[in-house]
């Protein structure tokens, strides 16, 4: 029975957009590892910015840079 848990920063995704998370890794899982959509699980898990980073930088900074650069 396939498990996944897929994580994503709090910045507003809809519930559309997490459906449709959930849809496509079904969708995969169905496809690669030939599991019936009703053996899978999908779970999505909201993290704070400031609990990762991104070399070596909290991501809200590395991002601050990234937009400088552009």
């Amino acid at each position: 029975m396939p498990y996944v848990n897929i994580k994503i920063t709090r910045e507003g995704a809809t519930a559309e957009q997490k459906k449709a998370l959930i849809k496509g890794v079904t969708d995969l899982l169905q496809t690669v590892l030939n599991k019936a959509p009703a053996s899978t699980f999908v779970v999505i898990d909201e993290v704070a910015l400031e609990d990762w980073g991104v070399g070596g930088l909290p991501v809200d900074e590395y991002r601050r840079k990234a937009g400088e650069k552009s």
